[in-house]
């Protein structure tokens, strides 16, 4: 039974208040901006035209479907971190009511989904930024532009624009969550700002006849598409990794989560619909820059230069925001000692996980150097739809373990809300491929034998 031995919750809350831990500088409005910076990026930027050639014109519909499946996971997310306003998201959710074992599974997971988020997105900022470049006339050596076998027939050895980008946002969350809070919302005001300017531009070139037929894949395809952009509003969930942060956790972190995921929602809807109006969705195949190539169809071409400066900013602040919430998993899981102790040092000038920080910047910035995007990009759907369902069944539980804990926000509808969370959660994971659930389930064996390994009889618990 010890493999499920729990945190008691309140020492937990007890632990997060001792001086000299992270320090609380954040408020609502950061933390709306900072869901909004981590979910606009990729998504609405890159993966609207793929989600568009497989549903079609339905496309709306399959982002209202993740939108509802998030949505669900939201409310759940929301409840405990108004009750349980400690680092490492569900990660530490999971360790006061699951058991050990199934948090150390989900922290383990987690470490990989933000880690290679991060990189993933930070392959398609290269992409991005080297195309600005190049319309100043600059173009990068070819063994630096990409990674090895990245582009058929040419010899590219390092990706060093990713690379350094990476490098760039670790040295800005090395100094300061504070700081990093202020880059990130005024990246997140300007990038969306663009997505208005789309949206009032582009709707007047949308021609209804390009909606008909509305689904001609069918329901299957649309379900698919949901499967595929439901990558688009992953990142909701990092603002809770924020939590010891927040000057009012039990108000201010429900307000960040389910106020960055409504409007992140309604922008992409729109985008979407104005999108498959202007451009017939079977155009949008191959295309990596789809929001822009609406644009051009229009003959709005200045508006699309602004696309693409908004789509380089989305994807700083998603990395940012992705990076910033996998430094503090790190952070809980080694404050717990399933990890090293040295991830959980504070920097006694900066109040960040300093190592933790640059060992993550590191490691995921040479990943995003020289792996290939779409190795990078398997796993990360798959391990956030596991982690909601996880949320979502431990709200159930700890309702009926403690029901005398103070919930200053509670999720409607319990236990029917959290339910429908996990069968949408697991529709959506049973039409990704199977390759990924075969190196979902290859990340979770490593994970155990670390557990057994390592992190087992070094837990705190273990001493207790």
């Amino acid at each position: 039974m010890s493999l499920f031995r729990t945190k008691n919750l309140d020492t937990m809350v007890a632990d997060a208040r001792t001086p000299g831990g992270l320090k609380k500088v954040l408020g609502p409005t950061d933390l709306i901006l900072m869901g909004i910076g981590a979910i606009v990026g990729t998504g609405i930027f890159v993966l609207t035209g793929t989600g568009a050639v497989t549903a079609g014109p339905a496309l709306t519909l399959s982002f209202i479907i993740a939108a509802i499946a998030c949505g669900f996971a939201a409310l759940c997310y929301a409840e405990f971190a108004s009750s349980v306003p400690v680092a490492g998201s569900i990660y530490t959710y999971s360790y006061v009511t699951l058991g050990e074992i199934v948090a150390w599974m989900i922290g383990w997971d987690l470490l990989l989904e933000y880690g290679l988020a991060t990189s993933t997105v930070a392959v398609g900022w290269s992409g991005y930024f080297q195309s600005l470049l190049e319309g100043f006339g600059m173009v990068l050596p070819e063994a630096l532009r990409a990674a090895p076998g990245a582009k058929p027939g040419v010899d590219t050895v390092f990706n060093l624009p990713a690379f350094l980008i990476m490098m760039v946002l670790t040295w800005m969350l090395s100094l300061g969550v504070r700081e990093s809070a202020r880059v990130n919302n005024v990246m997140v005001l300007i990038k969306t700002g663009v997505v208005l300017l789309f949206i009032f531009v582009g709707v007047g070139y949308v021609k209804p006849d390009n909606w008909q037929p509305f689904m001609p894949f069918g329901m299957g395809s649309v379900m698919s598409a949901a499967a595929l952009v439901f990558f688009a509003f992953i990142g909701f969930d990092a603002v809770t990794s924020a939590a010891e942060e927040v000057k009012n956790p039990s108000k201010d972190l429900p307000i960040g989560i389910i106020g960055s995921l409504g409007i992140c929602t309604v922008l992409y809807v729109i985008v979407a619909a104005i999108m498959t109006g202007i451009v017939p969705f079977m155009n949008f195949k191959g295309v990596d820059h789809p929001v822009s190539l609406a644009l051009k169809y229009a003959g709005q071409d200045w508006v699309a230069g602004f696309v693409d400066l908004a789509a380089i900013l989305g994807m700083s602040t998603v990395m940012l925001v992705m990076a910033y919430g996998q430094t503090r998993i790190l952070y809980a899981m080694s404050r717990d000692g399933l990890l090293p102790a040295k991830l959980s040092t504070v920097h006694p000038k900066y109040g960040t996980p300093y190592f933790a920080t640059w060992m993550v910047g590191i490691i995921f910035g040479l990943i995003a150097a020289v792996v290939p995007l779409d190795v990078l990009a398997e796993l990360v759907n798959i391990g956030t739809l596991a982690a909601f369902s996880l949320v979502s069944l431990a709200v159930i539980i700890l309702r009926k373990k403690r029901p005398d804990l103070h919930r200053a926000f509670r999720c409607p509808g319990v236990p029917v809300v959290p339910a429908l969370a996990i069968i949408f959660c697991l529709a959506l994971m049973s039409f990704l491929s199977w390759h990924t659930w075969v190196a979902f389930v290859v990340w979770l064996a490593i994970g155990l034998a670390v557990y057994f390994g390592y992190a087992r009889s070094r837990s705190k618990l273990n001493a207790q």
